[in-house]
Order: structure tokens, then C-alpha cells, then sequence
């Protein structure tokens, strides 16, 4: 793989010092841009451009979860990089767990400026949480291990729950249970409660805008090993709305930590490919 990537890189299709390809990664509930940090060394010790946004309650930004209601609210941030980019740029954008529906989301807003779209152990929803099917494909089920959720309840006890998060003494096992143990710890030292309740609102209604999803390139990273997004669910929605590509990890659901060079090799991989097309 990494023979094949120097190949490439030396053909120049994957990056010129004019215009180096810019990555763009979006994280998952819970998570933070920080999340990416083995990539985003891999791809600018690579020569790539690499942005990572913290959505609202994520990362650094100071939001507090139990105020974000909205999905629009949610990802603020990252439709406001968006739409600070030059016109003429085109990134690769990259969402892993439920950034995959920040993905989609995007996609439908700006899909000039995408020039594919990947989805990483990721929510893959054309419609978002529109059916009963969705949420069977794209909520994960933890009922197999028992009570793991913390929730809050800014709405009040009597509402749903408006923010959630999974018990420390249960991230590794559910999340990281083949990463190592220095990743998993930094984790669990930064994952924060993220916006159940703006999530499931994600809903991408039917009309003539939702066709410009599928004329954005996308592919998909699945995750074999994954306790989250389970390999069924993603099989699912792959099935349901085809990527181009599929690529296969021996992994957790956070491959950035337990299979880095392999998922980087994949991301540029995917990213030469679609530009020999353009």
C-alpha cells in the first residue's frame, strides 16, 4: 500500500506544490478534531493540507451540548468553514461515526467544493434519520453491554435526553478495544457529551436538491470489528446507497488510532484515484 501511495506521489497525481490536496476530517459524537491527530501527521509530514473542525460542543469550542437542539446548530462550524473557502477549492472531506451525516449535510450544501466524499465506520444515510430503517442502520445498539450511557437532560427529566455520552469504564471496551492503550486513555481524558437530540434531527428531505448527493464521488471505509456502528449496519448501508468503493479495516470503530497507517494509506489512495479522474 504504502509502495503504491510513493508511486503515485511521484506521478503527481495526488498533491503538486501548487495546490497540495486538502483534506478536510470530521469527527464523531463524543470526539474533537484532536481525534485525528496521527492522520493529520501521516498527511502534512506528506505534504497534504489538512483542516479539522470541532463542531459546536466539540473539541475546544466552549458550547455546551445540552443547548444544541438543532443539527444545522450542531455543525455551525463546519458550514462556516465551508463557506469561507475559496469558490474554486475543492477539498476531501472525511467524517467518521456520526460526522458522517456532517458529510452528507455538506455534500447537499456545498457540493462544488467536495471532491469526495468518505465515510469512515460512518453513519451513510441519503435521507439522514428519515425511517425507522435509518435508525436501525445508522443508531448505534450497546444494549449488549449493559447501562453505558450518561445522559443529560437539558430539556428536563420529563424530555428525552439532549446530550449523551458513553461511561468511561466502558469506552475502551465498546470503542477502543484494539487501539492502544496511550489513545484510548488521551480519550478518555477528552471526550465530552455530544448533542443526542441535534443528531436525530438529522433529516435530508426529498426534493430535487437531495439528487446532487449522488454526483459527488463517495467511498467507504468499513470498520470489521466495530462494537458501534456494527458491520452489519454499515453493510446495510452501503447496500442501500452504493459508495464507489468500499475499503475493509481490521478494526475497531476508531481506526485513526488502531490502524493509522493503513486508513491513511486508504484516504490518498481514494483521493489519487478520484483526481486521475477529474
Amino acid at each position: 500500500m504504502l509502495e503504491e501511495i510513493t508511486k503515485m506521489e511521484e506521478e503527481g497525481s495526488l498533491k503538486s506544490s501548487a495546490s497540495p490536496t486538502h483534506f478536510v476530517l470530521v469527527h464523531g459524537i463524543n470526539g474533537g478534531g484532536w481525534c485525528w491527530y496521527k492522520i493529520r501527521c501521516l498527511m502534512e509530514n506528506s505534504g497534504y493540507k489538512v483542516s479539522t473542525v470541532d463542531l459546536k460542543s466539540a473539541g475546544i469550542d466552549a458550547s455546551d451540548a445540552d443547548s444544541v437542539l438543532s443539527f444545522d446548530d450542531y455543525n455551525k462550524p463546519l458550514l462556516d468553514f465551508f463557506s469561507s473557502l475559496p469558490e474554486d477549492e475543492q477539498v476531501v472531506l472525511v467524517g467518521h461515526s456520526a460526522g458522517g451525516l456532517s458529510v452528507t449535510l455538506v455534500t447537499l450544501k456545498f457540493p462544488k467544493k467536495i471532491r469526495l466524499a468518505v465515510y469512515v465506520a460512518a453513519t451513510m444515510l441519503k435521507h439522514g434519520f428519515s425511517s425507522d430503517e435509518d435508525i436501525k442502520d445508522g443508531v448505534p445498539d450497546l444494549s449488549e453491554f449493559g447501562d453505558v450511557y450518561e445522559y443529560g437532560f437539558g430539556l428536563g427529566s420529563d424530555q428525552p435526553p439532549t446530550s449523551g455520552i458513553i461511561k468511561k469504564e466502558a469506552q475502551r471496551k465498546i470503542i477502543y478495544q484494539m487501539s492502544p492503550q496511550e489513545d484510548s486513555t488521551l480519550a478518555a481524558m477528552l471526550l465530552r457529551p455530544g448533542p443526542l437530540l441535534a443528531i436525530m434531527t438529522a433529516k435530508f428531505e426529498l426534493d430535487d436538491d437531495i439528487q446532487v448527493l449522488d454526483k459527488v464521488p463517495r467511498m467507504y471505509v468499513k470498520t470489521l470489528h466495530d462494537h458501534v456502528v456494527k458491520p452489519e449496519q454499515q453493510d446495510s448501508m452501503v447496500k442501500r446507497w452504493p459508495p464507489a468503493e468500499v475499503y475493509v479495516l481490521d478494526s475497531d470503530h476508531s481506526p485513526f488510532f488502531s490502524q493509522p497507517f493503513l486508513l491513511f494509506g486508504f484516504l490518498v489512495k481514494a483521493a489519487a484515484a478520484q483526481a486521475s479522474k477529474s
